[in-house]
Protein backbone atom coordinates (compact mmCIF):
# COMPACT_ATOMS: atom_id res chain seq x y z
CA UNK A 1 0.00 0.00 0.00
CA UNK A 2 1.36 3.64 -0.96
CA UNK A 3 0.68 6.75 0.83
CA UNK A 4 1.27 10.28 -0.24
CA UNK A 5 2.07 13.26 1.65
CA UNK A 6 0.22 15.59 0.21
CA UNK A 7 2.51 19.56 1.63
CA UNK A 8 0.73 22.62 0.92
CA UNK A 9 4.27 25.31 0.87
CA UNK A 10 3.29 28.77 0.21
CA UNK A 11 5.00 30.02 -3.56
CA UNK A 12 6.03 32.85 -1.77
CA UNK A 13 8.32 34.49 0.83
CA UNK A 14 6.39 35.78 3.62
CA UNK A 15 9.25 38.30 5.08
CA UNK A 16 9.28 39.23 0.80
CA UNK A 17 5.80 39.82 0.91
CA UNK A 18 6.02 41.90 3.63
CA UNK A 19 9.14 44.19 2.29
CA UNK A 20 7.06 44.48 -0.66
CA UNK A 21 4.03 45.67 0.97
CA UNK A 22 6.36 48.32 3.31
CA UNK A 23 7.90 49.49 -0.76
CA UNK A 24 4.56 50.41 -1.33
CA UNK A 25 3.35 52.72 1.34
CA UNK A 26 6.63 54.26 1.76
CA UNK A 27 6.26 55.09 -2.06
CA UNK A 28 2.28 56.36 -1.07
CA UNK A 29 3.48 57.97 1.97
CA UNK A 30 6.07 59.61 -0.32
CA UNK A 31 4.29 60.43 -3.63
CA UNK A 32 2.40 63.05 -1.98
CA UNK A 33 5.23 65.44 -1.81
CA UNK A 34 3.80 68.51 0.45
CA UNK A 35 2.21 66.41 3.04
CA UNK A 36 6.02 64.80 3.58
CA UNK A 37 7.68 68.31 3.24
CA UNK A 38 5.34 69.81 5.60
CA UNK A 39 5.66 66.93 8.52
CA UNK A 40 9.85 67.39 7.92
CA UNK A 41 8.85 71.23 8.74
CA UNK A 42 6.93 70.38 11.38
CA UNK A 43 9.54 67.88 12.69
CA UNK A 44 12.17 70.74 12.43
CA UNK A 45 10.22 73.49 14.35
CA UNK A 46 9.16 71.28 17.26
CA UNK A 47 12.76 69.94 17.51
CA UNK A 48 13.90 73.66 17.83
CA UNK A 49 11.62 74.13 20.44
CA UNK A 50 12.35 70.70 22.33
CA UNK A 51 16.11 72.02 22.49
CA UNK A 52 15.07 75.57 23.96
CA UNK A 53 12.69 74.03 26.48
CA UNK A 54 15.63 71.42 27.72
CA UNK A 55 17.76 74.32 27.82
CA UNK A 56 15.08 76.26 30.29
CA UNK A 57 14.78 72.99 31.70
CA UNK A 58 18.02 72.17 32.27
CA UNK A 59 18.57 74.89 34.95
CA UNK A 60 15.81 73.81 36.96
CA UNK A 61 17.10 71.71 40.05
CA UNK A 62 17.18 67.85 40.14
CA UNK A 63 13.27 67.94 42.38
CA UNK A 64 11.53 69.17 39.70
CA UNK A 65 12.38 66.24 37.37
CA UNK A 66 9.04 64.83 36.21
CA UNK A 67 7.89 68.69 36.02
CA UNK A 68 10.34 69.08 33.72
CA UNK A 69 9.70 66.33 31.34
CA UNK A 70 5.82 66.63 31.65
CA UNK A 71 6.38 70.47 30.29
CA UNK A 72 9.12 69.54 27.72
CA UNK A 73 5.93 67.18 26.50
CA UNK A 74 3.56 69.78 26.56
CA UNK A 75 5.76 72.12 24.89
CA UNK A 76 6.44 69.00 21.86
CA UNK A 77 2.49 68.67 21.64
CA UNK A 78 1.84 72.20 21.60
CA UNK A 79 4.12 72.96 19.10
CA UNK A 80 2.52 70.35 16.94
CA UNK A 81 -0.69 71.29 17.21
CA UNK A 82 0.15 75.16 16.71
CA UNK A 83 2.93 75.09 13.81
CA UNK A 84 1.14 71.96 11.69
CA UNK A 85 -1.07 74.66 9.34
CA UNK A 86 1.61 77.08 9.07
CA UNK A 87 4.17 74.34 8.36
CA UNK A 88 1.73 72.63 5.62
CA UNK A 89 1.47 76.79 3.94
CA UNK A 90 5.53 76.73 4.03
CA UNK A 91 5.68 73.38 2.20
CA UNK A 92 3.24 74.15 -0.59
CA UNK A 93 4.28 77.49 -1.05
CA UNK A 94 7.97 75.97 -1.79
CA UNK A 95 6.59 73.50 -4.14
CA UNK A 96 4.69 75.78 -6.06
CA UNK A 97 7.71 77.99 -6.11
CA UNK A 98 9.88 75.23 -6.80
CA UNK A 99 7.83 74.23 -9.89
CA UNK A 100 7.74 78.10 -11.18
CA UNK A 101 11.80 77.92 -10.81
CA UNK A 102 11.84 74.38 -12.77
CA UNK A 103 9.75 75.41 -15.80
CA UNK A 104 11.83 78.96 -16.01
CA UNK A 105 14.87 77.10 -16.48
CA UNK A 106 13.51 74.75 -18.73
CA UNK A 107 11.81 77.50 -20.92
CA UNK A 108 15.45 79.14 -20.93
CA UNK A 109 17.04 75.71 -21.39
CA UNK A 110 14.34 75.20 -25.00
CA UNK A 111 15.23 79.17 -25.98
CA UNK A 112 19.13 78.53 -25.66
CA UNK A 113 18.93 75.31 -27.77
CA UNK A 114 16.34 77.15 -30.25
CA UNK A 115 18.76 79.88 -30.76
CA UNK A 116 22.00 77.30 -31.15
CA UNK A 117 18.88 75.35 -34.01
CA UNK A 118 18.70 79.12 -35.65
CA UNK A 119 22.50 79.68 -35.82
CA UNK A 120 23.17 76.97 -37.78
CA UNK A 121 19.72 76.41 -39.89
CA UNK A 122 18.82 79.77 -41.82
CA UNK A 123 15.39 78.31 -42.21
CA UNK A 124 14.74 78.11 -38.54
CA UNK A 125 16.44 81.88 -38.20
CA UNK A 126 13.95 83.47 -40.75
CA UNK A 127 11.04 81.75 -39.11
CA UNK A 128 12.45 83.21 -36.24
CA UNK A 129 12.84 86.67 -37.58
CA UNK A 130 9.68 86.76 -39.32
CA UNK A 131 7.86 86.10 -35.94
CA UNK A 132 9.91 89.04 -34.20
CA UNK A 133 8.51 91.09 -37.28
CA UNK A 134 5.22 90.75 -36.70
CA UNK A 135 5.36 90.77 -32.81
CA UNK A 136 4.53 87.03 -32.29
CA UNK A 137 4.80 86.13 -28.81
CA UNK A 138 4.69 82.03 -29.75
CA UNK A 139 8.11 81.98 -30.26
CA UNK A 140 9.53 83.88 -27.49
Amino acid sequence: MTAFAHVQHPTQHPGVIRMERAGRNLRQVFHDATRSSATLLLTAMVAALLVVANQVIDTWSEGHLLAAWIAMWAVAFAGMALLAAPAKRAAVALGAGLKRWNATRRQAAEDRALWQLAQTDSRVMADLTCAMGRGDRAYF
